[in-house]
């Protein structure tokens, strides 16, 4: 169970907005967090805190193919992405370092910044607990809810080469 406030931007936030191009000679994703969201949101590194949650509307992610984007919403804390739309290579991308995301219509249309979440991923139920609401996405094959819990591609693939040695 996921739970934590909400960062709520609006359609085509791109790769660039999440991560400036400027920033993509740093490789460590604590340092990319530093710099996260800093073109649309000067306070965003300063406000959020582990566990909390960015929104946006449509088309999240869109732009660059780079995985610095979601390597740099992971480390600064944030436990998952809602949106209506991902840009397909971004959400393929944060699946692959274990950033959940989740589509729904209706939980960004009744949630705004500041609003408190409870997610459960399995489930695919987003509570709003400020504005006592629910909503439903729709939840993660199994096969990339293991690499979620895992902790990304890589992590699984290790996972499953330890237990085959063993």
């Amino acid at each position: 169970m996921l739970k934590g406030k909400v960062f709520k931007y609006g359609a085509n936030v791109d790769t660039d907005a999440i991560i400036p191009a400027r920033y993509l000679n740093m490789f460590e994703p604590e340092e990319l967090a530093t710099h996260c969201m800093e073109d649309i949101d000067e306070e965003f590194i300063n406000k959020v805190q582990p566990g909390d949650i960015i929104m946006g509307t449509t088309n999240f992610g869109c732009g660059s193919s780079r995985e610095h984007a979601p390597l740099a919403i992971k480390a600064s804390g944030v436990s998952c992405v809602i949106a209506c739309s991902f840009a397909r290579i971004f959400f393929r991308n944060a699946i692959n370092i274990g950033l959940p995301l989740l589509e729904s219509e209706e939980a960004v249309a009744g949630t705004e910044t500041g609003d408190e979440l409870e997610v459960d991923l399995a489930a695919g139920r987003i509570k709003n607990l400020t504005r006592g609401t629910e909503f439903t996405a729709k939840p993660y094959p199994e096969f990339m809810s293991e690499l979620i819990a895992a902790g990304g591609l890589i992590e699984h693939t290790k996972k499953r080469l330890a237990s085959r040695r063993a």
